[in-house]
């Protein structure tokens, strides 16, 4: 078990690394290293649940710690796949923009008299506002799935940790007190990550409404 994590490790590690060059890859080949990160995390995936299993079968005395470097190597594989997956929706929304400003370029526009005629100059930079509007939206909204869907992941860490942490503490023969008080704790961490989801919706609600 720990071999395989070790190299799910480095090659969760090569995954980020990859990560770093999107931005820097031109627009023909960019896709490509898309497909190749998403190849790689769907691996990484696979040999995650080959490691759960094999984690389940360890001696009691190592089986916990076992499941919790599993969980956390969940967390930080769908963190990554979270990430790229925003990169790829802002990026396929960037190029329909260009696409359309293109098009509204290239686009001939004819008149019969002067009151019909389009002040093209006035046409054009009304476009660029609203394309840059909905460009800070899609950004905005992509940053919000990828905090919902992070606290997403926090909860269920922190549900499956918390069960994990009362296995532990019954095996140890831990004291109700010190029961009681881990079981306010995740309580208090609940709360919190509740608040900040509800907050994060009521600012993207806000947003929207203003600057829709």
């Amino acid at each position: 078990v720990i071999n395989i994590s070790f190299f799910l490790i480095r090659q969760i590690q090569e995954v980020q690394s990859l990560m770093g060059n999107l931005e820097r890859t031109d627009r023909e080949s960019v896709h490509l290293l898309e497909n190749e990160l998403f190849g790689r995390i769907e691996q990484i995936f696979n040999q995650l649940e080959r490691l759960e299993i094999l984690a389940s079968k360890e001696p009691p005395n190592r089986r916990q710690n076992a499941k919790l470097r599993v969980d956390q190597l969940k967390y930080d594989t769908q963190h990554i796949r979270t990430a790229l997956q925003n990169f790829q929706h802002r990026r396929y929304t960037r190029e329909a923009q260009e696409r359309e400003r293109e098009e509204l370029m290239s686009r001939t526009f004819t008149t019969n008299d002067a009151d019909t005629s389009i002040p093209i100059d006035e046409t054009l930079q009304l476009n660029s506002s609203l394309h840059n509007a909905h460009r800070g939206m899609d950004d905005l909204l992509g940053s919000g799935s990828g905090i919902l869907n992070g606290l997403r992941d926090q909860r269920g860490t922190l549900k499956g940790t918390h069960k994990k942490m009362l296995d532990v503490a019954n095996m140890l023969g831990l004291s109700n007190t010190v029961m009681r008080l881990i079981e306010r704790r995740t309580t208090q961490d609940k709360f919190i990550m509740i608040g900040g989801m509800l907050a994060t919706c009521v600012f993207m609600f806000l947003v929207i409404r203003y600057l829709g």
